[in-house]
């Protein structure tokens, strides 16, 4: 079944091993409505991120076992597209430099306002929460940034497979003709057309069907 409708429940993995702190970042998350998990090293979040799937990391960067850039640098290799903000009391150029260049969202210099990530947090998905979504069976789809995401995990599409799964995502259950897909798609042969489909089918196993003789449809049954 295909929808448009809210965000869920926004879920971050809290990495920070300052008792103190950790306790009071976590309350106040809670207390705004996010669904918090809290824990002191880099290996606990390691395991944490692996079973389990989250909208947001804040990682301290000085944690044991396994340091915040070395398990976001680990995360990125793995694929782990998963927005990440930084709070510690590093604040060489070096260690931010290296943040944003393997793809932090933001960094945050202690001491801070615990006020202060709240605020941070909500500059970065506010705009998230207004943007249109689109829902079909495991895939959710945010046809304005094109990001695509299969069981709340990011799914990598070719630029011509992105372009005919925004085509299809945008018209459920409405029959397109090979005529409206081309004018909409890169693509100019009906022949580049018909492999690039099964192409994507096979990638993203969406239901589009063939209606004969008029062009295709993306079902949600």
């Amino acid at each position: 079944m295909a929808t448009i409708g809210k965000e869920k429940q926004l879920s971050i993995l809290l990495m920070e091993d300052d008792l103190d702190l950790g306790e009071t970042l976590e309350e106040m998350l809670l207390a705004e409505g996010y669904s918090v998990e809290w824990v002191k090293d880099g290996i606990q979040a390691s395991e944490m991120s692996y079973n389990r799937e989250f909208d947001l990391y804040v990682f301290d960067i000085n944690v044991p076992k396994f340091n915040g850039l070395e398990l976001f640098e680990a995360l990125r290799e793995a694929e782990d597209r998963t927005p990440t903000i930084f709070i510690s009391a590093l604040i060489d150029m070096e260690s931010i430099t290296r943040a944003f260049h393997i793809g932090a969202e933001d960094y945050i210099k202690k001491p801070f306002f615990p006020e202060e990530l709240l605020l941070r947090i909500a500059s970065k998905f506010k705009s998230r929460a207004r943007e249109e979504k689109i829902f079909y069976k495991n895939f959710l789809y945010y046809p304005k940034s094109h990001e695509v995401y299969q069981d709340n995990k990011p799914f990598i599409l070719s630029k011509m497979q992105l372009n005919l799964f925004d085509i299809f995502m945008r018209n459920i259950d409405r029959v397109l003709t090979i005529d409206e897909i081309l004018d909409q798609s890169d693509i100019a042969q009906l022949s580049t057309l018909r492999v690039a489909l099964t192409k994507l089918k096979k990638k993203t196993n969406l239901n589009i069907v063939n209606i004969h003789g008029v062009g295709y449809k993306l079902e949600t049954c």
